[in-house]
């Protein structure tokens, strides 16, 4: 199995925002912000194949299914399909894809599933052959969603995925879909149901998977929300999330699992570290994977 690391389209969004109750003063030393106090962001996807024999992508970004007024309010940069781009320069096609893991269906992880905006044209997906598959409790979510995160959510996504006939709802560790190699773990502090997945390591010892890869989501977006207390406001419940952080982390620290994030614009991948304070951070920091082993 190799994997890929693909950069779909990237955003610009208030630092504030995306740092909670975390002041300018701390977080500016972490990154640069713009003239408008935003940040850069990227929705980076995983690429793995074969997995269990078939190729999966973790995730879509965010696409680019927004018209124009809603691109620009968004803080959608580019105006093309960046991640079909990067799926073509890793030598696949849409149609290759015979998976597509969600974690949650945020308009930020699940718009690339939807083609580019032409005027006229009603939304379409993108991937013809793929089977999907989202955690049942956020699926709940996402078909009624609360007013605090209704506008997160993309309308017409639901029946889509729904008519392809492929969508697998899962609410355990594991899926009909990929079988024993990928185990997800769930989170409610971001989202109800945020469904993280791993890809099991290499070795077993003492009954547990080591090594490995996890797809880290919303619960810990890039490298400084490793940090525990650090949140975004857009979190529904910033002392859950602290919570399952902290519980996350100390599993992926002891089983040696990396760290694959979505929106840090510099890091694809990293492995967790704990100093003598019992503070969280990362080493061995990769900037992209290109038919990388898993073991590598």
């Amino acid at each position: 199995m190799k994997l890929w690391s693909l950069m779909g389209n990237s955003q610009k969004l208030d630092g504030g925002a995306m740092f909670g109750n975390a002041p300018r003063a701390m977080w500016s030393k972490w990154v640069e912000s713009d003239e408008h106090n935003r940040i850069d962001l990227a929705c980076r996807a995983l690429l793995a194949s074969p997995l269990g024999g078939k190729t999966v992508l973790f995730e879509s970004g965010i696409g680019a299914f927004f018209e124009p007024k809603l691109r620009e309010r968004y803080g959608v940069v580019e105006d093309r399909h960046v991640l079909l781009e990067s799926l073509d320069a890793a030598g696949f096609k849409p149609e290759d894809i015979d998976v597509v893991v969600l974690s949650h269906l945020h308009f930020d992880h699940a718009g690339g599933l939807l083609a580019a905006w032409e005027e006229g044209q009603s939304p379409r997906l993108v991937f013809p052959n793929a089977s999907y598959v989202v955690g049942r409790e956020h699926w709940q979510r996402a078909i009624e969603p609360h007013p605090r995160d209704r506008a997160s959510f993309i309308p017409e996504l639901p029946g889509l995925l729904e008519a392809t006939g492929r969508l697998e709802l899962v609410d355990g560790e594991f899926s009909e879909t990929l079988g024993k190699g990928v185990r997800f773990h769930y989170s409610d502090g971001h989202t109800p149901g945020l469904m993280l997945a791993e890809i099991i390591g290499p070795e077993r010892v003492d009954g547990q998977d080591m090594g490995g890869l996890v797809f880290c989501a919303d619960l810990i977006p890039g490298r400084p929300w490793v940090h525990v207390p650090i949140t975004m406001g857009y979190d529904r419940n910033a002392e859950l999330l602290i919570d399952e952080k902290k519980r996350f982390l100390a599993d992926m620290l002891e089983r040696n699992v990396h760290l694959f994030f979505t929106h840090d614009p510099g890091c694809a991948l990293a492995q967790v570290t704990r100093d003598e304070r019992g503070r969280y951070g990362t080493e061995h920091e990769v900037a992209e994977l290109h038919a990388r082993s898993l073991a590598a």
